[in-house]
């Protein structure tokens, strides 16, 4: 549980709010390649922290990430023309470069000189793994782009789902690092089997386990936290425990467990207070990893079908999110089609803003107790001393961090299995007692 002025700290992005502030000193998401993919393409409006944005590939693309209004009289560059290497507001014919540069200001005479005087705002803009990165922190602090963790090598293959969902991002997140809720919620989609280990079909995800209350602990990393969820598995549950390793990497990526095809990233990425983008993404090798078409099919995250062009759900409050009632009737846990729209009704009826105040929490919560409590402190650490989590040393390259999951004795070391000798030093998580699961 946490007071209200805790709440606040982790919960508000906009303006000058310390969660905010660190969100931007981070490379941010702010949209997908394939929504930027051709030269002089339709400008997409992006929306971070608060903050109203425009991106653009320009005609020999250049990405260009500049504030959506602009400079002359503030009219919206969402709507303007991307031609000839910049992007023309319509309202007065002023141009600009992806770096913001004035090219032309049609409307004011060339000897006022004005257009050399003129500049919209640029951010700094990377293309990686699938996305858009943009930094929106201070220049003098902008840290090195890297590959996401979900790009552990230049040729894995990732897939990407992606939500507009119209809550704040903390309580999206604590469903990524929610271990207990799995076996419920998603019930009908991971199911239990005699299976070695977790593994993925077309239809649903299986798992060696019926046991629905984990044992959980946490350790803090440099980078946020690891935690495991320990289950008793169907085969010697007498000297065997299913262990299943989730990170939390701050300040808004959840790396959870993998199958024996792909592992599996989210990203929870703050559009302002009460709306956040929701990415949810394999990735792997590319023989077992399903493409992008695949993946958002078995996920019910089809755009033009399951969500509208804006990546905003067609399941709402009104609609009652499309639940059927006859299929819950017929054994389906939920009656909704798809593990991210069910996530999606929990998020939802929640509120906008999730009032933490009123939980219940109990020992299955100890990874959102933990969250909760490192990321107040980091908004508490920001205000004091500029001090912004996930960037300090030791630093640890998100293409070396790794989740876990599979069935081991009850000797093994979480904390380590899984590892090599050298990714546990680099933890600094001592001697490795176990590196590999038996």
């Amino acid at each position: 549980m946490l007071t209200r002025e805790e709440n606040e700290l982790l919960c508000r992005v906009e303006g000058d709010a310390p969660m905010g502030q660190i969100m931007r000193r981070h490379w941010l998401p702010a949209c997908l390649t394939e929504e930027v993919e051709e030269p002089d393409c339709d400008p997409v409006k992006v929306r971070l922290c608060g903050t109203d944005l425009v991106v653009f590939r320009d005609t020999d693309g250049r990405l260009g990430v500049l504030d959506e209004q602009c400079p002359h009289r503030r009219a919206s560059l969402v709507f303007g023309r991307n031609e000839e290497c910049g992007l023309r507001c319509l309202y007065h014919g002023w141009k600009f470069d992806v770096d913001g540069n004035a090219m032309e200001l049609a409307s004011e005479p060339a000897e006022t000189g004005l257009v050399n005087k003129v500049k919209a705002k640029s951010y700094p803009v990377r293309e990686a793994a699938g996305f858009v990165w943009v930094y929106l922190g201070p220049a003098e602090e902008m840290p090195e782009f890297e590959p996401p963790v979900f790009q552990p090598t230049p040729d894995t293959k990732i897939s990407i789902a992606k939500f507009r969902v119209p809550c704040n991002w903390a309580q999206i997140l604590e469903g990524g690092i929610d271990s207990a809720h799995s076996s419920s919620l998603h019930s009908s989609d991971m199911v239990p089997a005699r299976v070695a280990g977790a593994q993925a079909n077309d239809k649903n995800w299986l798992r060696p386990s019926t046991d629905k209350s984990p044992r959980l602990q946490v350790q803090r990393t440099p980078f946020g936290f690891r935690y495991a969820a320990l289950r008793r598995p169907i085969q010697n549950a007498q000297t065997h425990d299913y262990i299943r390793t989730t990170l939390f990497v701050a300040p808004y990526t959840v790396y959870i467990p993998p199958n024996n095809n792909y592992k599996v990233a989210i990203l929870h990425v703050p559009v302002d207070d009460t709306n956040t983008d929701f990415y949810f993404l394999c990735f792997g090798d590319a023989s077992t990893t399903p493409d992008t078409e695949t993946w958002r099919k078995f996920l019910g995250a089809v755009r033009g079908l399951d969500l509208n062009d804006d990546w905003t759900n067609k399941r709402t409050v009104e609609n009652k999110f499309l639940q059927d009632r006859q299929a819950m009737r017929a054994g389906n846990f939920t009656g909704i089609k798809g593990i991210p729209n069910q996530d999606y009704v929990m998020w939802v009826t929640m509120g906008p803003i999730a009032d933490r105040t009123q939980d219940t929490l109990g020992a299955s919560d100890l990874a959102i107790v933990e969250f909760r409590k490192q990321m107040v402190e980091a908004a508490h650490q920001y205000a004091k001393d500029g001090t912004v989590i996930g960037l300090t040393e030791p630093h640890v390259p998100q293409s070396k961090l790794r989740s876990f999951e599979g069935v081991a004795p009850k000797t093994t070391d979480w904390r380590v299995v899984g590892l090599t000798d050298e990714e546990i030093t680099i933890r600094g998580l001592g001697t490795p007692s176990q590196s590999a699961a038996e």
